[in-house]
């Protein structure tokens, strides 16, 4: 018997996004799609070391939410984290070169699947244990109301997004920043990312109240449930998120109901979970939603749909070409960047 997906889809059109911004949204979750699939390829060929945690499936809110932000918002992810750097603007060759070890890496091959960071693109890095960068991301947000409020910063709030499972949400770090957030009205926008199991264990089995976003009113910020297979769902609460947090108005919990189509990690066998609940989840894939959506309204064309596969799979091509073309780090420089350089 198939397990039943209640979640809504919803295909009216949205007067208040443009046809650019809808194609933006569809170009950003082809290529998160794209990447992901050819990091697959390159695991199981032996370009790939240590654990990598795909992120398929769930591409909508990545998409929705950091494509809401400004480009000089931050951004603080897991140790599912590549396609939440493509998202903030990290460039797929620098992204795919990190995860080859590669010097031309955006952690200099330091860092590796789980530890993707970049300043230039205020991208706070992944983090490969679960909680750990929410407490970054309260830091985050604390600056940026500092800036504003003691050093009279003249810019618009930065906000921080911080993106995180739903088996995190039974941790303490999710609750100590939560009461101090609110506390201090902190630009934070928290992102649960429940899709459904948390490693091998099912959400229902693992929390006593399995909607997390209720949780919130303990601390007195909303805390909101959307569908997170639908993108354009999951930026319109973010927008008003955001908005909320740059009029001074404190943090926002986000819960969206998404799901991974892959195993835990590529070296996870995948089988606790169901065939039945998995084909429920991918008849809702987020990509396919939002072609409909764009048939439905004729908002594009097949050739300008086209188009966009095409310019992905050149992006995705070249970041190949690019990671294994660049130069292994040198073992004299295996304590670089681990102090700074205070000869300068």
């Amino acid at each position: 018997m198939k397990e039943e997906i209640t979640l809504p889809i919803v295909y009216d059109q949205d007067s208040s996004i443009t046809k650019e911004e809808v194609l933006e949204l569809y170009q950003d979750m082809l290529l998160g799609r794209s990447f992901e699939d050819m990091c697959a390829q390159m695991y199981y060929r032996g370009k790939m070391f240590g654990f990598v945690h795909l992120y398929n499936g769930q591409e909508a809110v990545s998409t929705g939410v950091i494509k809401a932000l400004n480009i000089d918002d931050y951004a603080c992810s897991t140790y599912r984290d590549h396609v939440h750097a493509l998202s903030k603007g990290v460039p797929a060759r620098e992204v795919m070169a990190e995860l080859f070890g590669k010097e031309t890496g955006c952690s200099k091959g330091r860092g590796g699947s789980m530890h993707i960071f970049s300043a230039k693109y205020n991208f706070l890095g992944g983090f490969a244990f679960i909680g750990e960068g929410i407490p970054v991301a309260t830091g985050a947000a604390f600056q940026s109301i500092y800036s504003k409020q003691v050093l009279q910063s003249t810019k618009p709030i930065k906000v921080t997004a911080c993106f995180f499972g739903d088996g995190t949400s039974n941790n303490g770090q999710f609750f100590e920043c939560l009461n101090m957030a609110v506390l201090w009205k902190l630009p934070l926008i928290f992102i649960v990312e429940n899709n459904q199991w948390a490693i091998g264990m099912a959400h229902h089995r693992s929390a006593s109240n399995p909607e997390i976003h209720k949780k919130a009113e303990v601390f007195g910020l909303p805390g909101i449930e959307v569908d997170g297979m639908d993108v354009l769902a999951v930026r319109k609460v973010t927008l008003e998120a955001v908005t909320r947090a740059r009029l001074g108005e404190g943090p926002t919990l986000i819960e969206a109901l998404t799901y991974r189509f892959r195993g835990h990690s590529l070296a996870d066998p995948d089988e606790l979970r169901s065939r039945d609940e998995k084909e429920a989840w991918i008849a809702r894939d987020p990509i396919k939603r939002l072609e409909k959506y764009i048939h439905l309204h004729s908002i594009a064309s097949n050739e300008e749909l086209m188009s966009i596969t095409n310019k992905v799979k050149d992006t995705i091509d070249d970041s190949i070409q690019f990671a294994i073309s660049s130069p292994e780090p040198e073992i004299k420089d295996l304590h670089k960047y681990l102090f700074t350089d205070t000869k300068n």
